[in-house]
């Protein structure tokens, strides 16, 4: 292992060099409290940015042992140091360094969700800050003294901030920590109370703007107020604060297991609350405003996907024989309909166990959710295909144990089908379960069931190596991710702009 001396005399020897000189200084370096891992130097200073990594001892650290348990806590740590090294990186001057990515720092610490990542490692002996550099260059000429100061005084200073912990740094660790904690500790707790989701009294469900997930200012927004039929308690491993009292017990609403709607008029709030629920299946940080809604971590958001490509995927329990006499028992399509891709998407999602289903009517197509009385006289079942999500949703969890929440402010008829119904209105939710049944009994529908089979178990299905390639020209392996929603895989692109869930480039 060299030191630091070392490291500047390989810079300064390979000043104003080519830029494949600085593949010199890859090793490891004792930076005075620090380890200093160089451990890949990019080809130019347009290339994507060098691997390092900044270790330092537990002891030296002064982490505090309880709160790296291995599992949650030890998760949900490593995401907080992994925020204050960022931090400490945004406190830094932002001088620009030279061409390309030239003195750039970056840590992937992730938005509002809190993820298990690699970011930041914690062990019994150390903890590690793994980041990424650009070496300062102008134009492919190595700039040494820049280098100098970005490797062994900004990077140093940046560790040091979001390494290294004080009292202070103590409790917001804490916080944050047991915060997380908390939430994992409600959704294990889920299934014995026979819940599918939990929404906190007091939480902030709308976002700042279409564009933005951060909160919506709390003088705008409406803090959730669950209704008392559907009102549940908790009580928490770890205190939170209420107006500067502590308390261990927290209330909101159980939305349970079976059949749920949510209905209201438009703009009320039913899409800001599934949105809330989809998002559930994560923590979430402190302060954002969501950090106490929690979801089952089976739940799935289902949605028509005009245009995907399906490979041989049971769709027969809702789309039946074609014209041209069409077999859907393993459907292949390379542009797949409205109906049709939601009909894949819930037996894909079957196959891999989901336990939950969230639909919204904005983003399904309408056929395949329902099909009322007028439209079945006028078109016989013969001639439609299609056996709509109505009468296939209480099979669902009764036969498979599958619950579905649906925003549907369109139709009626899921009266008929649901176990809860609630109403949004200006944004509060209200438990109209009764009256939707009183109104299903007293207009009774004349659509007719369309199910004519029972649905049988999802196919298993094993993917076939040989049809993965990811080689492009004369690299055995190209795969790039170019956005949350994008990924490059060989000479294809992989579009998830409908995958809802994604919220983090390192999740793609």
């Amino acid at each position: 292992m060299s030191d630091a001396a070392t490291l500047r005399r390989i810079l300064r020897r390979i000043d104003r060099r080519g830029y494949k000189a600085y593949r010199d200084v890859e090793g490891v370096y004792t930076v005075g409290d620090f380890t200093l891992f160089i451990d890949r130097v990019q080809s130019d200073p347009f290339a994507p940015p060098s691997k390092i990594r900044l270790r330092v001892s537990k002891e030296k650290a002064r982490l505090p042992e309880d709160l790296m348990r291995k599992g949650v806590r030890r998760m949900a740590l490593s995401d907080f140091i992994a925020r204050k090294v960022r931090e400490g990186i945004g406190r830094l001057p932002g001088a620009r360094r030279g061409s390309g990515k030239s003195g750039k720092l970056f840590i992937d610490a992730g938005g509002q969700e809190v993820l298990e990542r690699t970011a930041v490692v914690l062990t019994e002996e150390w903890v590690e800050a793994r980041m990424e550099v650009g070496l300062p260059a102008a134009g492919r000429t190595i700039l040494a003294d820049e280098a100098e100061e970005l490797l062994l005084k900004d990077l140093i200073e940046a560790g040091r901030y979001g390494l290294m912990f004080d009292s202070a740094r103590e409790r917001e660790a804490r916080n944050f920590v047991y915060c997380v904690e908390n939430q994992e500790f409600i959704r294990s707790k889920l299934p014995e109370r026979r819940l599918v989701a939990f929404v906190a009294d007091g939480s902030i469900l709308p976002r700042k703007s279409g564009a933005s997930d951060l909160p919506m200012d709390q003088e705008r927004a409406v803090p959730f107020v669950s209704p008392p039929e559907l009102r549940v308690e908790f009580e928490l491993p770890n205190p939170i604060s209420s107006e500067g009292e502590p308390r261990n017990r927290i209330t909101g609403m159980g939305l349970p297991e079976g059949v749920t709607l949510i209905v209201g008029g438009g703009f009320h709030g039913k899409s800001t609350l599934l949105k809330a629920i989809e998002r559930g299946v994560y923590p979430h940080i402190p302060g954002d405003g969501r950090e106490y809604v929690v979801t089952c971590p089976h739940a799935v958001k289902i949605r028509a996907e005009d245009g995907r490509r399906v490979e041989k995927v049971d769709i027969s329990p809702f789309i039946g024989r074609l014209p041209g006499g069409i077999s859907t028992g393993e459907f292949s399509t390379d542009d797949a309909s409205g109906s049709t891709s939601q009909a894949a998407n819930i037996m894909e999602a079957l196959e891999v166990g989901a336990r939950v289903f969230l639909l919204d009517e904005d983003t399904s197509a309408t056929n395949f959710m329902i099909r009322d009385a007028r439209m079945q006289a006028l078109v016989s079942k013969k001639d439609e295909p299609i056996t709509p999500f109505i009468d296939r949703v209480r099979e669902l969890y009764e036969e498979f144990g599958v619950s579905s929440v649906i925003v549907m402010g369109g139709s009626g008829d899921y009266f008929d089908v649901a176990d809860t119904v609630l109403m949004m209105r200006e944004y509060v939710p209200l438990d109209v379960t009764k009256k939707a049944k009183e109104i299903a009994a007293s207009i009774v529908t004349k659509r007719k069931i369309e199910r004519t089979e029972p649905m049988g178990p999802p196919a298993p299905r094993i993917p076939l190596p040989e049809s993965v390639r990811a080689s492009r020209g004369k690299r055995e392996v190209k795969i790039d991710v170019k956005a949350v929603d994008l990924i490059r895989f060989g000479y294809e692109t992989i579009d998830l702009r409908h995958v809802e869930q994604l919220v983090d480039m390192s999740q793609t």
